[in-house]
């Protein structure tokens, strides 16, 4: 048995021990973000664990897990990149940067996307030039403007928010729902680390941020605050039907 069979058998044993299924957390209808997938309904515990028993595998099985029409397959695949990226020398991690940058038709779903930007791409640019951020915010591909966005999340582990904020206002006239999400959800990530940011951030920024991205950035206010920054948004449609 290969490594791509083994892998396969793991998951077909995983596929029996499920207990419910992943897609309700998708919109798969026709025309919605995820009308391509399909599921196996494996748990993403069960996918880490077996991510953890594979103890090598190459880049062409990697690719071929990415090849899948399974989002879980897709997702095991990132899985093993990342843990390839986390052990891989400064050398090897280049070579893995540029192989998921290659690969961004596949990571086509905010789970694959939110799992490995951050480690992949947010850790390899971190001290390096940060372009290809703005150029991935710029994308007309909706996953790889999420990448963008979430690979801040590295950075605002590591205490720097600057580049969240750049990223947030290229994106704050995006139509999409699922980067309104991403925004708002790392300009609340940034916000623990630093509100006083984020509050002179808000104040000029919130008459004009989409309401979904506004209403994450201010999950971890107290209600009277978050009330003030909607006042501001509220404000900008009665003046715009006046």
């Amino acid at each position: 048995m290969n490594n791509i069979q083994h892998i396969h058998e793991l998951l077909r044993q995983a596929v029996l021990q499920k207990t419910s299924s992943t897609a309700p957390f998708f919109k798969t209808g026709p025309g919605e973000y995820a009308a391509h997938d399909r599921f196996l309904g494996i748990p993403n515990p069960a996918l880490r664990q077996i991510a953890k028993t594979i103890k090598t595998v190459s880049l062409s099985e990697i690719e071929q897990l990415l090849a899948s029409a399974y989002n879980e397959e897709r997702l095991l695949a990132l899985f093993l990149l990342v843990n390839c990226y986390t052990k891989a020398s400064e050398a090897e991690r280049s070579e893995l940067y540029c192989f998921y940058l290659a690969h961004t038709i596949q990571i086509n779903n905010w789970n694959l996307v939110d799992a490995s930007a951050h480690l992949i791409v947010g850790h390899y640019v971190y001290a390096k030039d940060k372009d290809i951020l703005i150029t991935l915010a710029r994308s007309s591909t909706l996953w790889e403007r999420r990448i963008a966005i979430v690979a801040t999340w590295y950075f605002i582990r590591k205490g720097d928010l600057e580049w969240t904020f750049i990223l947030s206002d290229i994106l704050l006239t995006d139509t999409h729902d699922l980067i309104h999400k991403a925004v708002g959800w790392m300009l609340r990530e940034a916000g623990k680390r630093n509100k006083q940011k984020l509050v002179d951030f808000l104040r000029k920024r919130a008459h004009c941020m989409p309401r979904t991205m506004l209403r994450y950035a201010l999950e971890k206010f107290s209600p009277e605050e978050q009330q003030t920054f909607k006042n501001l948004s509220i404000s900008k449609i009665q003046r715009k039907s006046s």
